[in-house]
């Protein structure tokens, strides 16, 4: 969660008639705040259109000392206003509204202030935090326009707050400290002597960025073998809208300085705001790790920094993929294209990426290491490169292609055929000489495309959408993309790689897409399938990761485990390799596709994040449901059960209703007579107060006998299914079932939702028993009909006091 929110009780004031909540002019707004927090939220949410102005009480009038909003919203929308002002008691001055459904003022507290000054506040749990992050904006929570904050770290109010205490920021989170480095990039006598410094310590005058940001700023150091980020990094300064967003404009070491800098970062597929201070680490006088070409420039090291921290230390930089890099720095889809093997039209696809301003980058053969072989012809053993430049230009009587890279060192260049000074340009006009070759021994240089095939292993291209593919007759394409984050999960949605298991295989996620007519073009469909480590752990092994993709002709909810072991023809696939993300690109005709993304075994565990590029935007979903096993005859047969009334009346004392202690006897003595059930297999007393609260329309405590007859319907309906579904002789439900018994009362079964079913009512192997999956069942049916009943516009409205009652019995 981005922020730690409080709400506060709606104004008491009176108001139009019709209005459940508001406030009225001239009402004081009593907002009780600790001195150190500097802001007020104040969210306006649907069926509003209003004007608002709020002043501080003591009658001070100061531009900078009062919250004005004023905002005129329309039907079903939202907006907020944040505002830096004393906070004090503030009177609304003026109230313009109509329609006014829901208004609250709510105080933030800064997440950058000691942890003492933030006490006494509760958290909500996991899943309602991801509700009121969505509900606080319009924008989605990890967007460029709603960033998420790292370790709940907000730039602005941390920077505010040093500045007001005259004191240079110290970032607990990623201390200056060798935890870090981490333990094993250096040996441990070396980490004892590393010392940090802030750049206003090593220069006079220091500064971020000297006129403009530029691959040549970067020279990589000897300590890390980090070639992989800076390649990335020195393609990002070539494109301005990507660099834009990574390195954010709104800090300097002149004005405003408190030794904080923060940096942004695409990470699963949210946008994420790192923050950082200026403490570098340096080794008998030098850079540990990277140093600026530029004395006074400090943004490559700062960056760098940043990085590290958003992947846990230093060390987790050592080594890795450029292909991760340029996705982390775009938020873009990558495409991985093996060398020297023949690739057709590798040209067209180079000049289509360096004309659609996409990041690009390869390595040269060879196992990555510190101090790496330097071959005769300049090149560098297992090592990356940026690929600044593809051109074809005319050569002797016809024409050539040629790729310009970049080397991370910031020397060390090619030496054959079209390096610097080489015989080939003799033969190149004039003109286009002078324009391209410039001989300084920079790290940068040419090299003709097929030398470029034999002597680099892998090329790496990334945009925001899959650019790279439009060439020839299918330039300007528009690409349309569609994101879905799930997870795998054991039991339930982890299913393995082996379509032949179809039973296990069908648990797997399914993403239905289509291809229509119009859309007959090669590569016309792209999927990128990434997997996020755990506790977001960058040493943890990958797994092996994959996605299918099988052709069908019915149009279908879900496809069960019969089509997998019916299916006729190959599916394509991809992966099946342990790396963080694979992409694969397809040339699909007319008809209705499924994606399955798997892992490589049945039971392993991951969440992952998929993404599905189409040149059309006509068809593309999740399917959250699958085919139902239950049919309507079998649920009609199952309500026909009229025993209710004779259970009823022998365990009513009175014959007028039941409490909880007799709704116990009533389902371990009769729902269970001839339900398999295990020493833990019984309905507790707690369990039959829940489910009582739930069907319990007075709120007395007790059933009457129409309540009961509800509540025994959907007993005999749970009881069928799971009779049916149970696998086990112990009477276990495997939680890869509740999506059927989702399905089957006609609510939405999303995989998040499955998930903390299972998690809430399974044991440790999410295994549900009988009376755990009556509670589960009964509590998500009460609950939709409940929301259904209530809302009117897709949303539901409680003031403090209806929510708790709400939430306290049910």
């Amino acid at each position: 969660m981005s922020k730690s929110l409080a709400v506060h009780k709606p104004f008491q004031a009176v108001h139009p008639p019709g209005l459940e909540l508001g406030c009225g002019v001239g009402h004081l707004v009593k907002l009780i705040v600790n001195r150190n927090i500097s802001s007020v939220y104040a969210s306006v949410y649907t069926w509003c259109d209003l004007e608002l102005t709020l002043v501080p009480d003591d009658g001070s009038s100061g531009q900078n000392e009062s919250l004005r909003l004023r905002r005129r919203l329309s039907k079903n929308s939202q907006s907020q206003w944040l505002c830096h002002c004393p906070l004090r008691a503030l009177r609304v001055q003026q109230l313009h509204w109509r329609h006014c459904r829901h208004f609250q003022l709510m105080r933030m507290l800064s997440p950058s202030l000691p942890a003492t000054l933030i006490k006494n506040m509760m958290l909500a749990p996991g899943p309602q935090r991801k509700l009121v992050e969505t509900w606080q904006t319009r924008e989605r929570p990890g967007s460029p326009q709603n960033l998420k904050k790292l370790n709940n770290q907000d730039f602005n109010h941390l920077r505010s707050y040093y500045l007001s205490k005259g004191q240079l920021f110290e970032d607990g989170t990623f201390p200056a400290h060798a935890s870090s480095i981490g333990p094993q990039l250096l040996p441990e006598d070396t980490l004892r002597h590393i010392t940090w410094r802030r750049p206003i310590e090593i220069q006079h005058n220091p500064r971020l960025i000297m006129e403009g940001v530029s691959r040549f700023d970067i020279v990589q150091g000897e300590k890390i073998g980090d070639c992989w980020v800076l390649a990335a990094l020195g393609s990002l300064t070539l494109q301005k809208h990507f660099l834009e967003n990574v390195l954010p404009k709104d800090q300097e070491f002149q004005d405003n300085y408190a030794g904080i800098f923060h940096f942004r970062f695409w990470h699963f597929g949210d946008w994420v705001d790192v923050v950082i201070d200026d403490k570098l680490p340096f080794l008998n006088d030098k850079y540990l790790f990277v140093h600026p070409r530029t004395r006074n420039e400090f943004w490559p090291s700062l960056l760098e920094k940043a990085y590290a921290k958003l992947r846990g230390s230093y060390q987790n930089l050592h080594w890795g993929y450029i292909s991760e890099a340029l996705v982390d720095f775009t938020g873009g889809v990558q495409l991985h294209l093996d060398l020297p093997a023949s690739i057709p039209k590798l040209e067209e696809v180079l000049k289509a990426a360096d004309k659609s301003c996409c990041l690009m980058g390869c390595t040269t053969p060879g196992k990555q290491s510190l101090g790496n072989t330097e071959w005769k012809n300049g090149l560098v053993k297992g090592h990356a490169y940026t690929v600044t430049g593809a051109r074809e230009i005319p050569y002797k009587n016809g024409s050539e292609h040629i790729i310009r890279l970049w080397n991370p060192w910031g020397h060390g260049e090619w030496k054959g055929p079209w390096s610097d000074g080489s015989a080939e340009w003799n033969r190149v006009p004039t003109e286009q000489r002078r324009a391209l070759c410039e001989e300084k021994d920079d790290g940068e240089f040419w090299m003709s495309c097929q030398d470029f095939r034999n002597q680099f292993s892998s090329v790496y291209i990334c945009n925001s959408t899959p650019t790279f593919l439009d060439f020839g007759d299918q330039h300007n394409t528009t690409w349309f993309m569609d994101t879905h984050a799930s997870q795998w999960i054991r039991g339930l949605s982890a299913g393995g790689s082996k379509p032949q298991n179809a039973e296990a295989f069908s648990r797997n996620p399914q993403y239905f897409i289509k291809v229509v007519d119009a859309d007959q073009k090669e590569n016309n469909v792209v999927v990128s399938l990434m997997q996020k480590p755990p506790n977001n752990a960058q040493d943890t092994p990958k797994l092996d990761i994959g996605f299918f993709i099988f052709w069908f002709q019915d149009q279908l909810n879900g496809l069960p485990a019969a089509f997998f072991s019916q299916y006729k023809f190959t599916p394509w696939k991809e992966g099946f390799i342990a790396v963080r993300d694979i992409t694969g690109c397809f040339t699909l005709s007319q008809g209705t596709y499924v994606i399955i993304p798997v892992t490589s075994k049945e039971g392993q565990e991951s969440e992952f994040l998929l993404r599905i590029f189409l040149r059309s935007q006509d068809y593309s979903k999740d399917p959250n449901t699958r085919l139902s096993l239950i049919s309507p005859k079998d649920v009609a047969k199952q309500n026909q059960d009229n025993n209710y009334e004779n259970i009823f009346l022998r365990y009513a004392k009175q014959g007028s209703d039941i409490n909880a202690s007799q709704l116990q006897r009533i389902l371990n003595e009769v729902l269970l007579k001839d339900q398999t059930a295990g020493p833990e297999g019984r309905f507790s007393f707690d369990s039959c107060r829940g489910i009582l609260a739930l069907m319990d329309l007075s709120s007395n405590g007790r059933l009457t006998l129409q309540e009961f007859k509800n509540l025994w319907k959907c007993l005999a309906k749970y009881k069928d299914f799971f009779k049916r579904e149970a696998r086990s002789l112990l009477g276990l439900l495997d939680a890869s079932d509740l999506r059927n018994a989702v399905q089957a009362v006609d609510i939405t079964a999303t995989e998040q939702l499955l998930h903390l079913m299972a998690l809430r009512y399974g044991n440790s192997s999410r295994k549900i028993n009988f009376p755990d999956f009556v509670c589960c069942m009964i509590r998500l049916e009460t609950m939709a009909k409940v929301f259904y009943n209530l809302t009117e516009d897709g949303r539901i409205y409680f003031n403090e006091t209806q929510w708790l009652i709400f939430i306290m019995y049910c």
